[in-house]
C-alpha cells in the first residue's frame, strides 16, 4: 500500500496571512487551488493507492468540498491539522494507521508544493522498499553558510556536499510514527524539527536521498506564487519535463 500524507494546516502568515485571510494552500491558480494542483499529483499517479490530507479546522468542510468538486477518489480522509507542520503530519498518520498495515509505504508532501513529477514520486517509493527511507533534494549551487549568530559565518560547508530538502520524504508508517512518538515523549518535543528529515537525523537513524526536480518548491512568500504561475504556464500540462 502507498499512501500520500498532504499536510496543509498553516496560516500562510509568511505570504501575509491572517487568521482572517485565505491560507495560501488555498489561493486560486488556473481555477484550482494550490492545495488541488498538489493533491491531483498524487490522484494521478498509478501507484498511489490512498490519500489522507490534515488541514486548518476551520477548512475542514471547504476542503471535503473540492475533493467532491475535483473527484478526488484517492482520498480517505481529511483530518484536522495541528499547530506545527509536524502536528498536523502526526494527525494524518494516525488516521492511516487505522485502517493500513505499518509495513506501508507514506509519502509526507506540503500542500504547497505542487509541481512534484511523477518520476521524484516512483523514486521515493524504490527507495523505501529499497532502503527504507526517501528524502528528496536538489544540489545546492550557492553556497551554504551556517552561522549561529546571524553575524559571521561558522560554517562554510563545502557546496557539492550541500543539499537542498524538498518533500516527499518518504517512509514505512509503522517505522516513521514510531519515529514522531519517540520525539513526543521528550521535553524539546517537535522544538526545531522542521521536517520528517530532521526528525530522523535528531534519533540517528539514518535517511538515503532521492533526486528531486528543482521546479518543485514550496509556496511561501508573494514571490513563490507568481514563479508558480510561470512554472505552470511553462509546463502548460506536461507533468515531467
Amino acid at each position: 500500500m502507498n499512501i500520500a500524507i498532504i499536510f496543509a494546516g498553516g496560516k500562510g502568515e509568511r505570504l501575509g496571512g491572517s487568521g482572517e485571510s485565505l491560507p495560501k494552500q488555498f489561493l486560486e491558480i488556473d481555477k484550482k487551488p494550490i492545495l488541488v494542483h498538489t493533491l491531483l499529483k498524487f490522484q494521478n499517479h498509478k501507484d498511489i493507492d490512498k490519500i489522507y490530507i490534515s488541514v486548518l479546522p476551520k477548512y475542514l468542510d471547504y476542503t471535503k468540498e473540492l475533493v467532491r468538486k475535483f473527484d478526488l477518489t484517492k482520498v480517505e480522509e481529511v483530518t484536522q491539522g495541528g499547530q506545527t507542520a509536524q502536528e498536523s503530519i502526526y494527525n494524518a498518520l494516525m488516521c492511516a494507521q487505522k485502517s493500513n498495515p505499518d509495513e506501508s509505504i507514506v509519502l509526507i508532501h506540503d500542500g504547497v508544493r505542487p509541481v512534484i513529477t511523477d518520476k521524484v514520486i516512483s523514486e521515493n517509493i524504490k527507495s523505501v522498499l529499497k532502503y527504507g527511507s526517501a528524502i528528496t533534494s536538489t544540489p545546492c549551487y550557492e553556497t551554504i553558510l551556517i552561522s549561529p549568530d546571524g553575524i559571521n559565518p561558522k560554517i562554510v560547508p563545502y557546496r557539492n556536499e550541500t543539499y537542498k530538502a524538498q518533500a516527499p520524504q518518504s517512509f514505512y508508517l509503522g517505522e516513521i510514527i514510531e519515529a514522531h512518538n519517540c520525539i513526543r515523549k521528550t521535553k524539546e518535543g517537535y522544538k526545531n524539527i522542521v521536517d520528517s528529515c530532521t526528525l530522523f537525523h535528531v534519533l540517528n537513524k539514518k535517511a538515503y536521498l532521492v533526486e528531486g526536480n528543482f521546479g518543485n518548491i514550496k509556496i511561501t512568500t508573494p514571490q513563490d506564487v507568481c514563479i508558480l504561475k510561470g512554472i505552470l504556464d511553462f509546463l502548460n500540462g506536461n507533468d515531467d519535463e
